[in-house]
């Protein structure tokens, strides 16, 4: 963003975000008058007055989600081009909206629910190893 002058950031947000939300700031002054172009308006906390929440309104989720956004930039990829941006935002995404799940639940295992998970044959892996000699000749034998 080139600036955060009150014309950049609300043409940014009204560009792209669904005019039927609720918006939520803090009380920064390029924010003001934004309510009216959002059909459930603009609600502010005023973290200068020690403010950070007021019923159901606070920005801790937007300001977590955005550093882990920062923290990923800055201390994984260091240089993002605008041409990709999305495409790691996207990844952010995905992690902050899988940030509850376990690892397990996480992985491709789940796919195998309901399924029996086996290593390879025993049997068969002895069997392939004898046709190959007693594998004490020194050469490395092909995994499975």
């Amino acid at each position: 963003m080139a600036d955060v002058t009150a014309k950049t950031l609300k043409g940014a947000i009204r560009e792209d975000v669904d005019s039927r939300s609720r918006i939520f700031t803090d009380e920064f002054q390029s924010y003001q008058g934004i309510g009216p172009y959002f059909d459930r308006g603009h609600a502010t906390v005023c973290h200068g007055t020690k403010e950070y929440a007021c019923g159901d309104i606070h920005v801790k989720t937007a300001e977590s989600s955005h550093a882990l956004v920062k923290r990923g930039l800055i201390g994984i990829y260091h240089n993002v081009s605008r041409e990709y941006l999305h495409r790691y935002l996207w990844q952010f995404d995905f992690m902050w909206n899988n940030r509850k799940l376990n690892d397990g639940e996480r992985t491709a295992i789940q796919a195998a629910e309901g399924k029996r998970l086996m290593y390879k044959d025993p049997v068969a892996e002895q069997a392939y190893i004898r046709s190959r000699g007693d594998g004490k000749s020194g050469e490395q034998l092909e995994p499975f």
